[in-house]
């Protein structure tokens, strides 16, 4: 039996479709909040129209707590991405971008680091830079939201993600063993 495939589009040279790069994403109330992170706001509306993600400072509007992605599975007792969004919207109640690679960002009020004494994690400020998807990107193939920003300056509470990575820490610390002292 033969297989075909169907025609090609006029044009159509075998390459995969392009990156929706770059775009005009939409402006919302919490991305300008995010964009005036910076002096020249528009310089991050530049880059979410250039790509997915922009730079953007840590320390003015907020500050990033950069959890490993161990700490925020075993809290949430599952890497199931669903299942991690779903705990950390409830546990959180704050916006968290997740580098698929291996952290997540919870993003705190500014000048938490000044405060920040959890040692299982670092809290970035001032003189930090954060890669930040626009506000829409959810899909957790690249850098995006796994708990997006509800409002402009709705940040998670810092003794809270402190506690969440406590909880994350001992979940992966084993249960003590006693040992059995031989019979003399």
């Amino acid at each position: 039996m033969m297989m075909t495939t169907p025609a090609q589009p006029a044009g159509f040279i075998g390459r995969a479709a392009a990156p929706p790069y770059p775009r005009k994403p939409a402006h919302s109330a919490t991305g300008q909040w995010l964009a005036e992170s910076l002096d020249q706001p528009e310089i991050a509306w530049e880059g979410w129209r250039k790509g997915p993600q922009t730079m953007l400072p840590a320390g003015r509007r907020f500050d990033a707590v950069r959890i490993p992605a161990e700490l925020v599975h075993a809290a949430a007792d599952s890497a199931i991405h669903a299942t991690v969004a779903e705990y950390l919207t409830a546990a959180l109640d704050g916006p968290v971008i997740c580098d698929p690679a291996r952290w997540y960002y919870a993003l705190v009020p500014p000048d938490t680091t000044e405060s920040w004494t959890c040692g299982l994690a670092r809290c970035l400020g001032t003189g930090a830079w954060i890669g930040v998807p626009h506000t829409d990107l959810t899909k957790h193939t690249q850098l995006h939201w796994c708990v997006p920003m509800t409002q402009p300056g709705h940040l998670c509470d810092p003794s809270t993600v402190a506690a969440l990575i406590e909880h994350g820490h001992k979940q992966l610390i084993p249960e003590p063993t006693t040992f059995r002292q031989p019979a003399r």
